[in-house]
Order: structure tokens, then sequence, then C-alpha cells
């Protein structure tokens, strides 16, 4: 990197949006301390930001902030601020120097994110723990994506931290004996961090693209780890099935297009045949799943390309299997717009009313979205009018807002 023209907020959001995980998962699996090693790099990345502006960017920027970051942690411990047995010291010194300087960083993540999974965590963090230190997202995020408030899910990743360093939690991948009782938590965390990339449907958002693309990533790695279990495959799936649609989310003008009126001609092929086999895969192992059935639903939708009109009596039959294994108030909200597409509109809000019993639903911006539409083909326009101004208030998307928007216009023509 030239030292003359460096950037160095931008190369240090790049190496964050990159590589926030990897480092803090080396630390971590060093010191044992999730949150020391989270502080350690937080004050590295602010060194970084004076250094770089001052002296030019480094040419490993990644080898830089762990050197400092390590310097950071190890100074801390043998400050005031903690006590740590001289054994432990020692033994933290010796590992940071094994490989800490190399200039292709190892990837810890996978590692980590099965730690993350260990049975003395709380089964309900595990998850969201992993999306904060491995992903490195936000309380409010992680709480958004769990329906829960940013404050609960704040004071929850505190605990579970602390959990982790009083328990002596090893972060690193378990014994094989040990990987399948925390595969779910693992899966739920990728889709989760999935999930939050898929938002960005035009791909605008680096950080959000690259989430996209580093679940996928990590759903391949546990695949290779654990080919024989099937809702690794059913994951993988469902997320390329997902990915595949992105070039046909939005217009040329950058307006959203709902699924059902996208261009089958603009979704991947190659990630579609890649998902179908490995959707093949996954059921020939013989035990059905919530990741399997829903990458199922994503399946069905591609009949599509195919026909020329989707199979929603196989869509609304495949919720149905999932909601008896999952009861998922996100997937009784999509079932009732499948058997809108079947039954008609007042069928479906009837399925949409028995969904809106669970009281997470009041904060999950699809569920207005989906009542406003449904209300609007019944003639309900008052009621429709408020369900699409509760979405619209909570759309983070300006091209949704928009379609959104445009929806409720047509209720006084």
């Amino acid at each position: 990197m030239d030292d003359q023209r460096c950037d160095a907020h931008g190369a240090a959001e790049a190496v964050a949006r990159h590589s926030y995980g990897k480092l803090v998962a080396f630390l971590a699996a060093r010191t044992r301390d999730v949150a020391a090693a989270e502080d350690a790099l937080s004050e590295a990345f602010a060194a970084a930001l004076a250094d770089w502006s001052r002296n030019g960017c480094p040419e490993n920027p990644e080898a830089w902030l762990l050197t400092v970051a390590r310097r950071k942690f190890l100074d801390s411990v043998r400050g005031t601020r903690r006590e740590v047995p001289s054994e432990d010291l020692e033994q933290m010194t010796d590992a940071f120097e094994v490989g800490a300087d190399a200039e292709v960083l190892p990837d810890r993540r996978l590692g980590l994110m099965f730690a993350c999974a260990h049975p003395a965590i709380d089964k309900g963090i595990r998850a969201p723990l992993m999306l904060q230190t491995v992903l490195g997202l936000d309380a409010a995020k992680i709480a958004s994506a769990f329906l829960i408030s940013p404050a609960t899910m704040g004071q929850r990743l505190v605990r579970a931290k602390s959990k982790i360093r009083e328990a002596r939690i090893p972060l690193l991948i378990p014994e094989p004996k040990e990987l399948r009782p925390r595969l779910d938590a693992v899966l739920d965390a990728i889709y989760a961090a999935f999930a939050e990339g898929w938002m960005d449907a035009a791909g605008t958002d680096v950080a959000r693209r690259d989430l996209a693309e580093e679940a996928i990533y990590l759903c391949r790695l546990v695949v290779e780890l654990l080919p024989s279990e099937p809702e690794g495959l059913g994951l993988l799936a469902l997320m390329l099935h997902a990915e595949a649609r992105r070039p046909a989310r939005r217009s040329s003008n950058g307006e959203y297009v709902p699924l059902a009126q996208q261009d089958p001609a603009l979704w991947n092929t190659r990630m579609i045949d890649e998902a179908e086999a490995t959707l093949r895969r996954a059921s020939a192992l013989g035990a059905i799943g919530r990741y399997q059935l829903e990458g199922a639903i994503q399946s069905a939708h591609v009949a599509r390309r195919r026909t020329g009109r989707a199979d929603w009596a196989a869509v609304v039959q495949l919720y149905d299997a999932l909601l008896d294994i999952s009861n998922s108030p996100v997937a009784a909200v999509n079932r009732a717009l499948a058997v809108a597409e079947l039954h008609g509109a007042h069928a479906a809000l009837e399925a949409m009313n028995r969904a809106a019993e669970d009281s997470r639903l009041a904060e999950y911006q699809p569920y207005w979205a989906a009542r406003a539409e449904l209300l609007a083909r019944t003639g309900a326009r008052e009621d429709a009018r408020h369900a699409y101004d509760v979405a619209i208030g909570m759309e983070r998307d300006d091209s949704v807002r928009q379609f959104l928007e445009q929806r409720r216009a047509l209720l006084d023509v």
C-alpha cells in the first residue's frame, strides 16, 4: 500500500469488515477471554487510525493490528486492571509468539463459534454471541434478528462472555463427539448473519454483502467438517437459493421487486444448480430438519423458472411441516402469504390472525407489511392503511419503504 496515498480510515474499515472475526478469534483462542480480546482489538484499531494517518498504512494491516492488540492485552494483564496467575500469563505470552506475525492469519472463527455453543453457555445466547464475537454485529442488529430488545441482548452478551472467562472454556474446535450437540447454534448464527446481509438486496452496502458471502463461506466449512449432517447441507442450499435471486431483487432503477414479480431469467443458474444438488445430498441422509425444509421451500419457488408459475400448494405443505417442528412466527407469516396465493386473502388473514397471538410479531416489520397487503386485498382500507403506516415506519431499506408507500397510495385510488 502506498504510504503517500494511505487512507487510514478506509484501510481500518476494510480490515474490520474482512478480518474482525478472524482477529478476535485468533486473540481469544490464546487469551481465553473474548471480552478482553475485543477490548484489545478495539484499542489496536484506535492506535491504527492515529499511526497510519501519520506514518502510512502497513503492508500487512492484519499483522500490525494483531501485534498491537497482543501488546495491549499483555499490558493490561500485567498492570493493575486484572489479576491473572503468573503461569497463565506465561502461557498466554508463549501462545502469542506462535504464528502471531504470520503473513496469512489462520482462520479460527469456526473454532470460536463452536466454543460459543459450549454447554456451560445459556442456549438462548449462543447464536447471538457468535454473531457479535465472530461476525462483528452490534447488539441492536442482533436483537432485531432475535426479536428482543437491544438492552436485554446487550446484558445477555456481557454475561455470556464472563461465563467463557470464568469457566475457562477453550476457544477451539471441540472433539468430534462434541460437535453435533453444538451444531444447531452454529447454524442459527450463520443464518442470522446471512439474513442481515440479505437485507441489502442491491449489494451496495459492502459490509452487508460481505456478511452474506461470509455466511455461505462459513457454512461450507461446517459442511466440510461435518459432511454427514443434513442440516448443514440444508442451510447451505437455502442460502444459495436465496443468494441466486439477488440480481432480480431490484430493478435497473434500484426499485424493490417482490419475489412474485421477479424475472427468473435473472436468477443465478449456477447457484441454483448447486443448491438443488446440495438439497438432494441432504435428503439422502434421511433426517428432515428446519433448514432442509426452508431450502425445499426455496426450491419450490424455483419451479417458476421451469413452468412459469410457482407451486403454491407445495409451498404451503412445506410451511406446514416447518411449523410442526419449529413453531416459528416468521414461518407462520410466510405461510399465510402462500395461503393467499392458493386460497385467497380472507383465508390468509385467518391464518395471520392466529400467528399474531405471538407477541413478538408486533416488532416484526414483515408481519405488518404482509398484513397490510392482505387487508388491502379484502377491501379493509382503513386497517390496511394503519398496517402500512406501521410497516413503513419500521422499514430500514429505502427502496422497500418506497414500494410500501406506493402500495398504500393505491388505497386512495
